[in-house]
């Protein structure tokens, strides 16, 4: 098992994915609406590959998406964080929570933490977030954050999928992070 950075907001633990969080994984992915945006409906398989992948990121880059979970409830989230696959045109601050926690403001409060962590931790003087056009949801969190849509798009390598690229700089996000707890 990897170890990493945890991160800590008011409702949320942020952690290094890990084995037990597959259900959660595979329950994210097996969902149509929200997996729409972040490569479709998977089937167990390769939900697998997937968080190995997530895994290894961590190992070859030494940061990647955090798997969330509910201080409370234990009950996991969904997957946020830093990502930079090779060929990725910015390295980003990307998020997909499940859908029974929508709505619930779990997005931006983890998205929040992630982007300190960026920050902070990791030196970016620079954010962005790969959307695609059509993902209102993602669109408005990234509204909620202070990122703007930066007017240029970019195809996933890989994935043989454009997005438009929103983003915002570290002096913005100094300014945009004060309507967030810690």
């Amino acid at each position: 098992m990897l170890d990493g950075p945890v991160l800590e907001t008011e409702r949320l633990l942020l952690r290094l994915p890990e084995e037990r969080d597959l259900d959660g994984f595979i329950g994210l992915m097996s969902d149509e609406v929200a997996a729409r945006h972040i490569g479709g409906v998977m089937d167990a398989p390769l939900v697998w590959r997937q968080l190995c992948t997530i895994l290894g990121h961590w190992s070859v880059r030494g940061y990647g998406f955090f798997s969330v979970e509910d201080k409370a409830s234990g009950d996991w989230i969904g997957r946020v964080g830093p990502w930079a696959p090779h060929g990725w045109p910015q390295p980003e601050v990307g998020w997909s929570i499940t859908r029974a926690h929508w709505g619930k403001g779990y997005g931006p409060e983890a998205a929040a933490a992630t982007m300190d962590f960026a920050f902070e931790a990791l030196g970016w003087e620079s954010v962005v977030h790969m959307i695609a056009a059509e993902n209102v949801n993602s669109q408005a969190l990234a509204r909620k954050l202070g990122s703007v849509d930066l007017g240029w798009d970019a195809e996933l390598p890989g994935l043989g999928v454009t997005v438009d690229v929103w983003g915002q700089s570290k002096a913005d996000w100094a300014h945009n992070r004060e309507r967030f707890k810690r």
